[in-house]
């Protein structure tokens, strides 16, 4: 946006809305409307937002790219600078410059299956590539294998549930997993004893299958989570070319300035936020300490 990577534009706050006790979906508009006609990003890119005169912090985009006028963040409460923002109000100002990354390879992969994984958090970044592949129908069929721990943990919880009962009619199957029992999850199991199960998210790749020639998983989600969704998907053969997998919890300065996001060795570094953070599983393989 600017030849200043440090430049960040105003943005407004639109709307905040609560998902659950400890995040917040902002959604926010350039106040220039020449930066907003200007701005893009792919599925899979982060912004760093600048809460001025207190600090910045990185995050993902949660919206799609095809739902143009505003940008929506996902935050959860976890740190000064979330716990700050969270107090924030709709028609403040705070600044955004961006966006960075590679994001995800959308172009090369239209025409195939997607198979999204998420867990927890992990949902926010895959929330974008699921609107963009449903918005776009570039796609041949679309997989949302999403694990939670509890009801109230789910985000995102009105747009599950509607994919849930509409979800086929949009070329897309749900799946979702919990760990916790709660009344409102026992509904929706009762309501899609298929798609709704209590376990963890490998445990929704029963009864599915897909070409694997024609087919890329995208994976977002808690570190421990990663181990054993790529080995459910390396016992299907999938290729590890067309394994994805954001790491944006790595992130720090977005220019790749600071040093925080460096991870490999002599042989093979990469820079997090520049050379990512989308990797494939041959990154993972050719990099220690990437995952």
């Amino acid at each position: 946006m600017s030849e200043n990577p440090y430049l960040s534009y105003d943005a407004r706050i639109l709307e905040v809305k609560d998902l659950t006790p400890r995040e917040k979906l902002f959604t926010l508009r350039f106040v220039d409307p020449e930066v907003g006609e200007n701005f893009s990003f792919k599925p899979g890119q982060f912004v760093i937002v600048d809460v001025r005169g207190f600090g910045e912090f990185p995050i993902s985009i949660c919206s799609s790219p095809t739902r143009k006028g505003y940008i929506q963040l996902c935050i959860r409460k976890v740190g000064r600078m979330t716990k700050f923002i969270h107090r924030m109000k709709e028609g403040e100002i705070v600044g955004i410059r961006g966006p960075y990354g590679n994001g995800f390879p959308m172009e090369r992969m239209e025409g195939s299956n997607l198979v999204l994984v998420a867990g927890g958090l992990g949902m926010a970044p895959l929330r974008s590539v699921l609107w963009y592949a449903i918005d776009s129908g570039k796609y041949e069929h679309i997989w949302l294998f999403y694990g939670t721990k509890a009801y109230e943990d789910l985000l995102f919880r009105d747009e599950i549930v509607h994919l849930l009962k509409h979800g086929n009619a949009m070329n897309c199957s749900v799946k979702l997993a919990y760990e916790i029992e709660s009344p409102s999850c026992i509904y929706l199991e009762r309501g899609f004893s298929d798609r709704v199960c209590k376990g963890v998210v490998t445990d929704l790749f029963r009864g599915e299958e897909f070409d694997v020639e024609n087919t890329y998983a995208l994976i977002c989600g808690p570190p421990v989570m990663y181990k054993f969704v790529i080995r459910e998907l390396s016992n299907r053969r999938l290729s590890p070319g067309r394994i994805y997998m954001t790491l944006e919890r790595r992130m720090r300065c977005g220019i790749g300035k600071c040093g925080h996001c460096i991870v490999g060795t002599s042989t093979s570094i990469k820079y997090v936020c520049k050379d990512g953070p989308v990797f494939t599983y041959w990154d993972a393989l050719s990099t220690r300490g990437l995952i």
